[in-house]
């Protein structure tokens, strides 16, 4: 449907692209990854026909559509969010699937007439998504789709994208939803377009047996290089050996290179500084009881968190996750019981409304230096550079930055200013993955007690120890972390257990449903782990049969040197070595068409 075929593209002497090729065929599923700049977004321009390559060709067939969503700033207008679904268009057939799919991205029956310009920014986008969704085009391009997403909305759109009829080319953030969805990763590195079969997990496995091959391979060719040339540099003033020189050299020049392998981009680490300690006890709510009218969300409820404490709150939307993030946090006042700080105790509460507290005048670097405790400018760039603010960027005035650069402005300014009682909603949208390794390793750092909601597996598996499960105002510890929960909950999914209500027994009709369903679920597992097991193997024997074609190569050119065969040639050890790498490269190669068959 997609052929991208040998293109090269610069921006202001920068090299983005350069004779890369891709193949985009009708139904697949490609998550397209790389560093921030790597040219993801360039990526998409060129294919919507925004941008022009320099070199090389993007046909597109004839009759396919595409469709795109910006990761954000998508426009709004007058017409209302039932017209920006239907595309404008009136059509009675239409306008059912565009009513489900908005109710879907969870906007209600009352918001279907409303102007698309009175919503918030992220509103917007969702509206713009569902036009997408309604209209179906035939390869659907998605930058970062689920950022303005709710938890439920986040599901039902993983389910909805999962029967589409259509291609998807994804930027994603989210390992979870990269890990469901997608059947190849598409690299963008050394300025080529490098296709991974498999999803996320099975990305990372391939990748690293890719470079630890690569590495053995140029590391062998190397030696055989630096001998070489330390035969040709000894010899070849001598009048003798002169000519067997120049041919070393020669050598050295008919040989297909093998390139240097990429240092592997670095998390970026950093050490922020650590709150001062409280203690034993952070926080406790005593009895407390709230309401919203005539909407009763908790009453009799009892809470603490102690220092060191990394809890995640999970529970179906409407239970009251974040409302008890904002009790603890103080932004809701306690309409009956009690609040208590422990001993020296100061609470930080991030969520959207902090990008409201930068000063627009200043710039990204003065905001972070205007804080209570300011770090040092060294470790406040530091801070800024992984969470993408980098180069001049950090002179950017506030009031120009987008939604999403205010967002990781505001977590730039707590983490370098952290109270020790951690209170967060949300914390990596609108990060990069590079970023959110970042903050997670700050995270794991943290001396202070820490209390969060979040729909990032991955963020969730890497930083909380206990589990607090929200449901119909009450609380219901799990002592042990995420993949602890989902095993004493007997959650259906990774990502449906963070929604789930309060688990209960099956009526006992039920029951054996249930069981052969949680088998059929257990040996959907396997099939995905047998397959993911496959896919890595693939990877490793291509690898290898590379390897030993470029051994048989060489070998083969040694053999072709007169000098093998003089007194004291080696061309019985180069034969001898020849067969043993023909037979095993005929084992691997028949290995490999088993695997792949």
């Amino acid at each position: 449907m997609l052929t991208i075929s040998q293109i090269s593209k610069s921006f202001g002497g920068r090299v983005l692209f350069e004779d890369a090729s891709l193949q985009v065929n009708r139904g697949d599923r490609l998550g397209l990854v790389g560093p921030n700049g790597a040219g993801k977004s360039t990526f998409f321009s060129l294919i919507l026909g925004d941008g022009v390559p320099d070199e090389g060709r993007i046909i597109l067939e004839r009759s396919a559509t595409v469709g795109f969503l910006p990761q954000e700033s998508a426009p709004a207008g007058d017409e209302t969010v039932l017209d920006m679904a239907c595309g404008g268009h009136g059509d009675w057939q239409v306008e059912p699937k565009a009513k489900r799919i908005l109710s879907g991205l969870a906007f209600r029956e009352s918001d279907f007439g409303r102007q698309v310009r009175t919503f918030s920014g992220g509103w917007i986008m969702r509206a713009h998504l569902a036009r997408l969704l309604v209209r179906e085009p035939d390869l659907l391009l998605l930058d970062e789709p689920t950022n303005h997403l709710d938890l439920e909305s986040l599901v039902w759109l993983q389910t909805y994208l999962r029967d589409y009829a259509g291609s998807i080319v994804m930027v994603s953030h989210d390992r979870e939803f990269l890990n469901q969805l997608v059947d190849s990763i598409v690299e963008i590195t050394r300025q080529r377009l490098v296709r991974y079969k498999g999803n996320w997990d099975a990305y990372v496995a391939q990748k690293a047996s890719r470079e630890e091959q690569h590495l053995a391979a140029y590391k062998n060719q190397q030696r055989e290089i630096n001998a070489l040339q330390e035969f040709a540099d000894r010899f070849r003033a001598k009048a003798s050996k002169a000519s067997q020189a120049q041919s070393k050299l020669k050598q050295i020049e008919r040989m297909e290179k093998i390139e240097a392998p990429v240092a592997r981009e670095k998390t970026v680490h950093f050490r922020f500084p650590q709150p001062p300690r409280g203690g034993t006890r952070s926080i406790r709510l005593r009895e407390v009881a709230h309401a919203y009218g005539d909407l009763v969300v908790y009453e009799g409820l009892n809470f603490e968190a102690e220092r060191g404490q990394r809890i995640v709150l999970v529970g179906p939307n409407g239970a009251g996750k974040s409302t008890l993030l904002k009790l603890l946090a103080g932004v809701l006042p306690v309409q009956h019981g009690a609040r208590e700080l422990g001993h020296n105790t100061t609470a930080g509460y991030f969520s959207q409304h902090r990008v409201e507290m930068l000063e627009p005048r200043h710039t990204v670097l003065e905001s972070v230096m205007d804080i209570r405790n300011p770090a040092p400018e060294q470790t406040a760039r530091t801070v800024l550079g992984s969470l993408l603010f980098r180069g001049d960027d950090v002179f950017k005035p506030v009031a120009v930055l987008s939604g999403g650069e205010k967002t990781r402005l505001a977590l730039a300014r707590l983490l370098l200013d952290p109270p020790n009682l951690l209170l967060m909603d949300e914390p990596t949208t609108h990060l990069d993955i590079g970023s959110i390794d970042a903050v997670i390793g700050a995270l794991r750092q943290y001396e202070g007690a820490l209390v969060f909601i979040s729909h990032d597996v991955h963020f969730i598996r890497a930083i909380a120890r206990t589990v607090l499960h929200v449901n119909a105002g009450k609380l219901t510890p799990y002592a042990g972390d995420y993949d602890y929960y989902l095993e004493k909950s007997k959650a259906g999914s990774a990502r449906s257990a963070l929604t789930a209500g309060a688990p209960s027994a099956p009526p006992a009709g039920m029951r054996e449903a249930r069981e052969k369903k949680r088998a059929e679920a257990e040996e959907k597992k396997v099939q995905a782990r047998a397959r993911r097991d496959k896919e890595k193997r693939v990877g490793e024997l291509e690898m290898r049969i590379l390897t030993l074609e470029e051994e048989q190569k060489r070998l083969a050119a040694e053999l072709e040197k007169p000098e093998a065969y003089e007194p004291g040639g080696r061309a019985m050890q180069f034969n001898r070595e020849l067969s043993v790498i023909e037979e095993e490269l005929r084992k691997v190669t028949e290995e490999w068409e088993k695997a792949t068959s």
